[in-house]
Order: C-alpha cells, then structure tokens, then sequence
C-alpha cells in the first residue's frame, strides 16, 4: 500500500503493529546494513539538549528534525537541510516513517514516552534523553515495548559510556573492596522549590513558590498547545520555558531525583547489579502539590542478587550530604558515589575515582578490564543499530533505573515508607500512591 494511504495511527489501529515488528525488528544488519553505511535518523526535540544529541549523531544521515519551537528547528534545518522539518513529532510517525530507520527524543520529559513508544511500535532504533519517561508506568511501558521490538535501545546517559564510570564498575564486581552493603550518591544542584535566598545562593535559574497567576506572551516560533502534550493546559509563563525550568514542575518533569539521578544513581545501580528495590522512603521539606523539592533525601534497600548481599542505597540532593561526609571521613567533593564494603571503599565521581583508605591500596594492582570500551554513548548505540548488538544502557537496563528513580519520588510525595511490589506495579498498602505512578493525560492524548 502507498504510504501516502495510511497513517501511522491508522496503520497500528489496524494491526499493523505485528506487522511492523516483522518487518522492523531483526537487526539492521539482516536487512542489508553494514558498519559502513549510514543510519537514516529523525531526530525529535532539537534544542538544548536535543542540539548536543543531534550533534552526537551527526556521522549520519539525519533525515527528519523535528520542534515544537520554530527557531531551533529552523537552526536544526540550516544545519540538515535535506532534513525534512516537522513541528508535531506525531506528523513524523504519520508521514515520514518509512524515511528513517531509529529515532533520538530529546523532548521535554513529559512527552519522551509519546514519542518513544510509536518509534518503538514501528521497529526503530531509539536514543531517548534521560529520564526515559515521566513517570514509572510509562518506563514500564517503553521497557515492554522495546524488549517486543528487539531494536538498538539506549538512554541519554552519556557518562554511562567513560573510562572512568567502567573502571569503577569493573572494581566492584571484582571484588576490590569486598562486599557491598551500603552506598551513596550526592549531587549539589539545589534547584527547585525553597526559599529565593537559597535559590540565589545556590544559583538555581529560576526562583518560583506557586504557579504564577500572571500570563506572559508566548514566545514567537513557539507552539505552546504542542509543548504542553499530554500535560494539563496553563497559560504560558516564563517559569516554565526555556529549559530546563520546567524539570521542577511535577506536570512536566520529576526534579533532580530523575534528572541527576538518572546519571549518578546510574553508578551503583550498575555496579551493584540493581533492579527493583523492596522498599523506598524519602525525607525532605512537606511535599508541594506542584513543585519539586531542591533537596531531598531518598534511601532505597535492594534485597540480595544472586551472591550478593542486600543493600542499602541513600541519595543526597541538594543541601542533603551524607553522615561520613559531613563529619570529615572522606574528601568532602561537591558531588559523588560511595560504595562502602566490607574490605574498603572507593569514592567516585564522573571523570576520577580512589580506593580508601588509601594507605591500604597504595599497592593495589587494577584488574584487566571486562567490560568492553566504546567510542562514545552515541557510537555504541549507533553501532549497534547496525550490527545487532546489545548498548549498555538500553531500555531494559535503563528502564529499571528510571522506574527506581521515581519511586523516590512517590515515596516523597506520599509521605510514607514504601514497600514496591513490581510486579503488580503498586506499592503495597499505599493506595495513595496510585496517582504517582500513573498519570491521566489531557484530551486528544494518549499511549
């Protein structure tokens, strides 16, 4: 049938879903592709941080760019021009879905599953920004469709792909500080709500309490109807727009729990062989209906896997640092990962790590490496699109990190200890926390 005949809602509405794993899902390998050739990609967001992705993926042949902003997808275009350009990612599903073979979303995080889940439904290859969605029933629900359509998968998590983050990987599962049973991630962005003196003093890019009453003028080029996606409707004000202002509103972002923590709870959750933790419970100021805290304290316990013992994960955001940190018995870094064992500890951040106490592993031999080496995070996903390989953070992998990462949230919002059940996808005895887990879309919208 000529594509002209039907559109992509039409043609999975009809069953062409099956149809489309058929044809799409083997590897792009076994449908005539070499490492040689070029990917035909349509890149879906291509401001801030869907310029650098854009950017990353730049080796190959970009044949759709797509924004809900006009003048980034103008420079986007002046820099494609044989791009076709769409201002609706839904259009590039609709009408160009046979002009490309993966897809990079780099959409606000409120609408990352709505544009994933149809590329993923039409056999592509998807790069998909951190966090992979924005909440935990939509990264359950990308997981499973990505396993389904067995294509090249990975999350926008850049340092995931360093020599460094790999190394410390590699020191863990050697056993170079024995056995883990505790662990924990700071990060020093306090963005989000708090007083407009700290706000100033830790230099966060907007200063906002409530959502504002005033309506200020929309920007020109920007289509504000399409920004909103999925989200409730508000008038347009500048607290929300540029990014990454809106990554504070629970309407259209989680916070830094989600944002950071897709990269620094990225470590242990690697390292430690994570998946879904047994019970989740958070501290913080009282939870604001619509705004994100900027700081936050989560801690996490993950029974035992395989041989290794359960484990206690704390996450320190913000003005929040952990005990041993506050009292000197580490080097106090803005920013890290502490795995403490039973033999040592190593302390890491993105681009260095140290075994303590150092006097202990002066002498210390590093173990070969065991986890392979890649060019870059885009490269390996990239290469894989083409040869059918596995990339190290893709949707079943980064699927789980996310959904743990928001269950800090809900532990938050509810007020409550959780104990998760993952597979019912409920936290036990917490009815409550149903409404953070799954969200109702707006009219016209939906997965």
């Amino acid at each position: 049938m000529p594509r002209s005949h039907v559109s992509r809602r039409q043609f999975l509405a009809t069953g062409g879903a099956a149809s489309a794993a058929a044809l799409f899902a083997a590897p792009a390998i076994v449908r005539g592709r070499n490492l040689n050739t070029k990917l035909n990609i349509a890149c879906i967001g291509v401001g801030g941080r869907g310029a650098a992705n854009l950017k990353g993926v730049g080796s190959e042949n970009i044949t759709v760019v797509c924004d809900v902003d006009g003048k980034r997808l103008a420079a986007a275009n002046q820099l494609h021009p044989q791009a076709k350009p769409f201002v609706d990612f839904r259009k590039v599903f609709d009408e160009a879905h046979q002009t490309f073979d993966a897809v990079v979303v780099s959409t606000c995080e409120h609408t990352h599953a709505f544009a994933t889940l149809p590329a993923l439904q039409l056999g592509k290859h998807v790069y998909c920004e951190k966090p992979l969605t924005h909440n935990i029933y939509e990264a359950r629900k990308v997981r499973e469709a990505a396993a389904k359509a067995n294509v090249a998968t990975q999350m926008g998590i850049q340092m995931h792909a360093q020599e460094n983050f790999r190394q410390v990987v590699e020191l863990i599962h050697s056993g170079a500080i024995g056995a883990v049973k505790e662990a924990h991630v700071w990060v020093s962005r306090a963005w989000g709500l708090q007083s407009e003196e700290k706000a100033k003093q830790y230099k966060d890019i907007v200063y906002v309490a409530e959502r504002p009453a005033q309506v200020d003028p929309v920007p020109e080029g920007l289509d504000w109807d399409l920004w909103l996606g999925p989200a409730p409707a508000r008038p347009f004000n500048n607290v929300y727009f540029p990014g990454p202002k809106w990554y504070r509103w629970w309407d259209f972002g989680s916070g830094t729990m989600s944002d950071l923590g897709s990269h620094w709870n990225d470590m242990p959750f690697w390292a430690l062989k994570l998946d879904a933790p047994r019970t989740v419970e958070a501290f913080g100021p009282p939870a604001h209906p619509e705004l994100a805290p900027a700081s936050l304290t989560v801690v996490y316990e993950y029974g035992a896997r395989g041989d290794l013992p359960p484990v206690t994960l704390t996450w320190h955001q913000g003005e929040d640092k952990p005990e041993i940190w506050k009292k000197g018995g580490i080097p106090q870094q803005q920013n890290g990962v502490l795995f403490i064992g039973d033999k040592g500890m190593l302390l890491a951040e993105y681009q260095k790590h140290k075994l303590l106490p150092e006097e202990k592993f002066r002498d210390f031999q590093t173990p070969a490496p065991t986890i392979p080496r890649v060019a870059s995070h885009y490269q390996e996903w990239i290469d894989a699109a083409k040869n059918g390989t596995k990339c190290s953070a893709d949707f079943e992998y980064s699927g789980l990190l996310t959904e743990a990462n928001h269950l800090g949230n809900v532990a938050y919002r509810v007020g409550k200890k959780l104990t998760w059940d993952t597979a019912a996808m409920k936290c036990v005895d917490c009815p409550e926390a149903d409404r953070f887990i799954r969200r109702r879309y707006r009219a016209g919208w939906t997965l």
